[in-house]
């Protein structure tokens, strides 16, 4: 069955110059092995096609349940010059919400 990642995991997302920074954590111990299948950093990079203009790396924090990915070139130059309306990468981790995954 597919579903949102709401449904499973909270998000943080904030800045790094140009690039965004994505906390994907699950909300239950059981859903992080799901989270881990599932949300690949191909997966975020086609998930952010057309805003995500480099590459996306994904890193495993097994400990905290949770995954963090990183959008290079994503937010038009940074905060200080992009025209964008959310120059800071704050509604990021909303967004990816929005995924669907496939679960048992």
């Amino acid at each position: 069955m597919k579903i949102q990642l709401v449904k499973i995991a909270h998000a943080r997302s904030g800045d790094k110059g140009d690039d965004a920074n994505i906390g994907l954590l699950a909300l239950k111990p059981q859903d992080y092995p799901v989270l881990v299948r599932e949300v690949t950093a191909e997966r975020v990079k086609k998930h952010f096609a057309g805003i995500c203009r480099g590459e996306v790396e994904r890193y495993e924090l097994p400990n905290l349940l949770a995954l963090n990915f990183v959008l290079h070139h994503a937010l038009d130059g940074g905060g200080l010059v992009s025209l964008r309306m959310d120059n800071q990468g704050k509604t990021y981790g909303a967004a990816l919400l929005r995924m669907e995954i496939d679960v048992p």
